[in-house]
């Protein structure tokens, strides 16, 4: 049994600290890429969901995501807002709302996604490919404990 006097001794606790760092770093890291942008971190996700695609629901938007659902009106409002997507009834369920980028949001995914992506990628340049493995590894063995 985990008492108050042991609580902080247990073994998994380092490991933690260190995923929350090291999701804190990424974090931090990603959203300096947005810089000059006019996007946010969740609006950039959208944009980045949504390209190559015909279109998708809020559904699939919030699948496919980190955002939250009552988060996701709001960040589709203000890239509408931005003329940067739009709203289409879907053709096959007419209660089903599209999302889908406009002209200009698919010239900004075009010139955005692939800056971000590079920039990502010079810092997992510095891992091996057999380190790569062993993060997703234990990332994905994490996610299905969690799950």
């Amino acid at each position: 049994m985990i008492t108050a006097s042991n609580a902080a001794k247990q073994d998994f606790l380092p490991v933690l600290r260190e995923l929350v760092r090291a999701y804190q770093a990424f974090a931090s890291f990603d959203a300096n890429g947005y810089q000059g942008t006019g996007l946010t971190v969740p609006q950039a996700d959208v944009l980045f969901t949504l390209g190559n695609t015909a279109g998708l629901s809020f559904k699939e938007i919030g699948e496919s995501t980190l955002i939250t659902k009552g988060t996701l009106t709001g960040v589709i409002d203000r890239l509408e807002d931005k003329s940067l997507v739009k709203r289409r009834v879907s053709n096959e369920d007419r209660r089903v709302t599209k999302v889908v980028l406009t002209k200009k949001g698919m010239r900004l995914f075009e010139e955005v996604f692939p800056r971000q992506i590079s920039y990502i990628k010079k810092r997992f340049d510095l891992l091996s490919k057999a380190e790569l493995a062993a993060i997703k590894k234990s990332l994905h063995r994490l996610h299905t404990i969690f799950s």
